[in-house]
């Protein structure tokens, strides 16, 4: 039986990207929370006085400790390296950290009696859907090991909670964008690789132009299409599995996307037309592995959750970036 005195939620990897908008919703609703992150990406400055342990969540000492004192009944789980290509030319890195890490981790809320774990995974353990869409029951087949790391631990979960009482969610995510809607914080990762984030620095004078992979796809302008989620509706999805398993939902995989897509060259008008800024757009060959498309069903996280998006509008997800990116250009982090 769960202590009723156990109501602080453990996130891993905090300071990071998704998770430091998680943790914003998580105080601004009055949630006991605090974070685990070694900092290797993510940003003190993002988590304002949230109490925050520098550690690895491999560390099972430190993690039993954190739960004990804190009275841990939830974790939700963030931390992991998510960098497709170097995953695929240093695939044990990915491994030690996404999966055995994630592996010590679950140890570590077994042993301390965590009864609720909500994962943070991706929609990279589809691969390359032939219809370009992906339910939650469809085939399973990463191309990179950032995928197959992220299914590793997905089984992980599933053993555990068969074996134990503890209880998960884990939401895979479809393609995350945005920043916190009132400027307080956001996506701050130095190199990153994500369209809308590059598009962005583009437009702000911080690259010099954007590049599209790939203009030859089966797709109505030849770009590839991806189903993009503002980070604010993503984060919400994480404090709506909180509660559901906190009021005894069972354990359930869930997509996390809005169910439609927009395509490269898309994002790339929508960025020219909210910075009023015409782009330099360098067209390149396919890159191996990009799907032509990756579009979310997403009928069951509401079902299941009750989420409600807020967000679903490409302008409104960029415009979002962009101020942050104009921020980030005065005062870089």
């Amino acid at each position: 039986m769960e202590s009723s005195q156990k109501k602080t939620i453990l996130v891993t990897g905090g300071a990071g990207y998704i998770g430091s908008h998680t943790v914003l919703q998580m105080r601004a609703r009055g949630d006991e929370v605090i974070v685990l992150d070694n900092l290797c990406t993510g940003f003190r400055q993002s988590l304002g006085d949230v109490t925050l342990v520098e550690g690895d969540v491999g560390d099972s000492a430190l993690v039993g400790q954190v739960i004990a004192d804190h009275g841990v009944d939830t974790v939700v789980h963030f931390a992991a390296h998510t960098i497709v290509p170097e995953s695929v030319s240093d695939p044990l890195k990915y491994y030690g950290n996404n999966t055995c890490q994630t592996r010590s981790l679950l140890a570590a809320c077994v042993k301390g009696g965590v009864g609720h774990f909500v994962f943070s995974s991706t929609a990279a353990v589809y691969g390359i859907p032939e219809s370009g869409v992906a339910a939650e029951d469809s085939p399973l087949a990463p191309i990179n090991p950032y995928g197959t790391s992220k299914l590793m631990s997905e089984w992980m979960l599933r053993d555990v909670a068969a074996a134990t009482s503890l209880r998960f969610v884990a939401l895979r995510y479809f393609n995350v964008a945005g920043s916190d809607p009132q400027g307080r914080i956001g996506q701050s990762t130095r190199k990153a690789t994500l369209l809308i984030k590059v598009a962005c620095e583009a437009a702000v004078g911080r690259r010099p132009q954007v590049a599209i992979y790939g203009t030859d796809y089966d797709t109505p302008d030849g770009t590839g299409v991806r189903d993009f989620i503002h980070v604010d509706d993503l984060a919400r999805a994480h404090l709506d599995a909180v509660d559901y398993l906190r009021k005894g939902g069972s354990s359930e995989v869930l997509n996390c996307g809005y169910g439609h897509g927009y395509s490269v060259r898309e994002v790339l008008r929508s960025v020219e037309r909210v910075s009023g800024k015409p782009l330099v757009i360098r067209e390149e060959p396919r890159r191996a592995g990009d799907p032509p498309g990756l579009v979310a069903r997403s009928e069951r996280i509401r079902q299941v959750l009750g989420w409600k998006p807020a967000l679903d509008d490409l302008d409104t997800i960029v415009a979002s970036s962009l101020r942050w990116e104009e921020k980030l250009a005065r005062a870089p982090w």
